[in-house]
């Protein structure tokens, strides 16, 4: 699956450097040309996106909330 369309403005290619895995929801830190995003999502999401250290993801940053996608 890929992305084709996606209405968040504020994207940001990025790494994942650290996370730091709760029993419901987790801390992602994605590294990115601007700095560091942190995002908290939920360890489920962890699991099925099949994120690692070192996954190249894209940061969706809207007002409240930072998503994350696997590139």
């Amino acid at each position: 699956m890929s992305i084709q369309a996606v209405n968040a403005r504020n994207q940001f290619r990025g790494t994942v450097k650290e996370i730091i895995l709760g029993p419901v929801v987790s801390e992602v830190e994605v590294e990115t040309p601007f700095g560091i995003v942190t995002s908290v999502i939920t360890t489920r999401s962890i699991r099925e996106l099949d994120l690692k250290i070192g996954s190249d993801v894209l940061a969706l940053v809207k007002s409240t909330e930072v998503a994350i996608a696997k590139l």
